[in-house]
């Protein structure tokens, strides 16, 4: 882990700037290719994160910024130990007074994943902002330095002070909870599909539309420790059967999330293969593989009669996010679970 100061010398101006750390994990947005018209062909991870800052010039006059190197990866490798570091490094930064916010440059693929893990983690109330790219840094009209200088001027604004975590991306701000990856190569590919984005930033301009409203960083009962209970996920399509379930039970999964048909509904051998898991122990969560929507209680399947629990609007990698949590928190019961997936 290195970090720097992004000058020598500090004037007057620039001293009265709040002073932002950036932290740099890796991904699209340190990406490089060969070939500056490659969006897909290229490495991850491989531009330093002072290069990130050098490429955008007009950060200068919107934040002081500390830089450091978290890791240097590609997103989709995204491993339990790099949460548990990230999150720590993020609560330390936090409770010094030379921070004024954070933000966070990771790659496209687990991003939300992260940035929810971040928002129910966080112990601070200053700005914690996410930001990425969907073209390497090395490609014609990269993303990445607008969205690097638009998350530095959100983490710098009071306005994003008690909002949770956040990202920002195409000049849009989203809730950590709500935001979702929903193309595979649009600058664009990041949308709040159910309830819409919190706010925008253009041109140094930070305007929230609205606030958040269920609890987050301070006001959570969540603390990132050393353990991660293991909670796997598995998806009803046509056809689907009992065997992967049975794996997982047999392998001494803590808790699996189905990723259901429409109203998170479950084909019946595998619904039953999840019922027996229950019996064994297993906490179940009933989310949905459709794109937007919530998955009601008791509406697909009989919860209250099988023990599952349903996940709400939360998609069932940030389901598993929320379980993996609750477990680690002392969380049983299908109704302390349920209130749980009801608040957060």
């Amino acid at each position: 882990m290195n970090t720097s100061t992004s000058s020598s010398s500090v004037t007057p101006a620039a001293q009265a700037l709040p002073r932002i750390a950036v932290l740099a994990t890796g991904g699209t947005i340190a990406g490089s290719a060969a070939d500056v018209t490659s969006t897909s062909g290229y490495q991850a991870g491989v531009v330093g994160v002072e290069r990130l800052l050098e490429a955008v010039p007009a950060l200068s006059g919107v934040a002081r910024i500390q830089p450091e190197q978290i890791a240097s990866g590609d997103s989709k490798d995204m491993a339990l130990a790099l949460w548990t570091t990230l999150a720590q490094r993020v609560n330390t930064l936090l409770a010094s007074d030379e921070i004024d916010g954070i933000v966070i440059t990771h790659g496209t693929d687990t991003l939300e994943e992260t940035a929810y893990l971040l928002h129910l983690t966080v112990k601070g109330t200053k700005p914690v902002v996410l930001t990425a790219a969907m073209r390497p840094a090395s490609a014609l009209s990269a993303d990445g330095p607008l969205n690097l200088l638009n998350a530095v001027t959100v983490a710098a604004s009071a306005a994003a002070h008690g909002q949770g975590v956040l990202v920002a991306f195409n000049n849009r701000i989203h809730c950590a909870r709500d935001v979702v990856k929903t193309s595979t190569y649009a600058v664009d590919a990041f949308q709040s599909v159910e309830v819409g984005a919190l706010g925008w930033v253009q041109d140094g301009r930070v305007e929230f539309q609205r606030k958040v409203v269920r609890p987050h960083t301070v006001d959570t009962e969540f603390v990132i420790g050393s353990q991660w209970p293991n909670v796997e996920i598995v998806t009803s399509y046509a056809g689907a059967s009992r065997i992967g379930v049975d794996a997982l039970v047999a392998a001494g999964v803590r808790g699996i999330v189905v990723a259901g048909t429409g109203n998170g509904s479950i084909h019946a051998s595998l619904q039953q293969a999840l019922a027996d898991a229950v019996k064994q122990g297993v906490v179940v969560v009933r989310s949905s593989r459709v794109g937007s929507g919530h998955v009601m209680r008791n509406g697909a399947a009989p919860d209250d009669a099988l023990g599952f629990i349903t996940a709400g609007a939360l998609n069932p990698y940030k389901a598993r996010v929320l379980l993996m949590l609750a477990l680690a928190a002392g969380g049983t019961g299908a109704v302390a679970l349920q209130k749980i997936f009801d608040t957060y």
